[in-house]
């Protein structure tokens, strides 16, 4: 199949000049050449034009420049035509040309290539400009979903200070985007348990927060279902269940996880961890101290069994449940400098918001940062 080729216009006056410029430019095999006297007489779709100065008005190069590639051939390098032609945009332009045949072709050939350029470029501007467009709406629009989504999440939380059987709860959440992978919830069975959950899900953004939605239809189930008989052994079932739930869905999630029992009646924590970091702290009028226990994370491996720890309440305490995201506002250069560093402040805290200040936390936050207190019996 031919190979289409170049269709270049050189306009001159007749002479012996434009005579030996044709033959010379005609031997060239990357364009065809047409001859012409008149700029007015133009062709429709050239691919270049090679015009000598003195035959075109200065009112035409501007066009000439802005829509076909153009080369300018002159006798005098001091041609007022020729500076017309340089002053409205043409660049390439060759002075005597006679003789220096083989270095027009090369402006020719260059000044094509250089159009061809542009037009790509122009080109992919374009569908990059288009592509933003589209990339700004699709942003606008996932920016109004992750609020939306944000607003539902906070309505599935439990309500703030909140007294349920002699026990308050009270909470902060800050997620570090819209949606939050962390999780809690806290509710009265009948008039002697409170029952709590909280989450941290691995992970950040959408995929996380519908995990803690999962987590909140699970709890809300599974604690209508409950019978309140052996609350010493809830905590541990809860947690295998849920386990088994996140890795039937299949979408390779994870979280760590503390559920409790309070009975108020004995004044008894009856508690399950799945690899909860910081631990549960527990501030009573004598002391700070982490509780004990251990446990996998859920999500992770089949046929996991957790088990139940216990721990005697007093008249007068206060439960920490922090998500990790706190680590990144502590002092130290290593896990247990920080975890020291926490019971510090949560020692000298009453509430949250001596927490929160101790800590100075501002609203630009590396991760989700969420804090649970329950307190008890004759707090208030």
């Amino acid at each position: 199949m031919p190979v289409s080729k170049d269709r270049i216009a050189l306009i001159d006056q007749p002479g012996a000049r434009r005579d030996a410029l044709y033959q010379a430019l005609s031997a060239c095999d990357r364009f065809t050449l047409l001859v012409l006297d008149d700029i007015e007489a133009l062709p429709e779709g050239l691919d270049g034009l090679i015009v000598n100065a003195d035959i075109a008005p200065a009112s035409c190069w501007a066009s000439l420049a802005g829509c076909v590639p153009t080369v300018v051939i002159s006798q005098r390098r001091d041609s007022p035509a020729l500076l017309a032609a340089v002053d409205a945009g043409v660049i390439d332009y060759l002075v005597d040309p006679v003789g220096h045949e083989a270095l027009l072709i090369r402006l020719m050939l260059r000044a094509m290539e250089h159009r061809r350029t542009q037009i790509v470029v122009q080109r992919d501007r374009d569908r990059l400009e288009q592509l933003n467009e589209q990339l700004q709406t699709h942003l606008s629009t996932l920016r109004t979903d992750l609020q939306a989504g944000g607003q539902i999440q906070r309505r599935l939380q439990p309500m703030p200070c909140t007294r349920l059987n002699g026990i308050e709860g009270d909470y902060w959440m800050a997620p570090s985007l819209y949606l939050s992978g962390d999780f809690l919830d806290y509710q009265a069975h009948g008039e002697r348990h409170v029952l709590f959950c909280f989450a941290d899900v691995a992970g950040h953004g959408a995929s996380s927060a519908f995990v803690t939605v999962l987590l909140k239809a699970l709890f809300q189930r599974w604690l209508s279902r409950w019978n309140a008989r052996l609350p010493e052994n809830l905590p541990a079932r809860w947690l295998a269940r849920l386990n088994r739930e996140l890795l039937d869905t299949g979408i390779g999630k994870h979280a760590a996880i503390v559920v409790g029992v309070i009975d108020c009646h004995t004044r008894t924590l009856h508690y399950s961890l799945g690899a909860q970091m910081p631990m549960p702290i527990l501030a009573t009028k004598d002391s700070v101290r982490q509780l004990e226990g251990e446990g996998p994370a859920v999500g992770l491996f089949p046929d996991v069994e957790y088990p139940t720890y216990h721990c005697e309440l007093p008249d007068h305490f206060r439960l920490w449940l922090c998500s990790d995201g706190v680590f990144d506002c502590l002092a130290g250069n290593n896990l247990e400098e920080r975890l020291s560093a926490l019971c510090e402040h949560i020692g000298n805290a009453e509430s949250i918001s001596d927490l929160k200040s101790s800590l100075a936390l501002s609203d630009a936050l590396p991760d989700d940062i969420t804090f649970l207190t329950l307190s008890g019996f004759n707090d208030g």
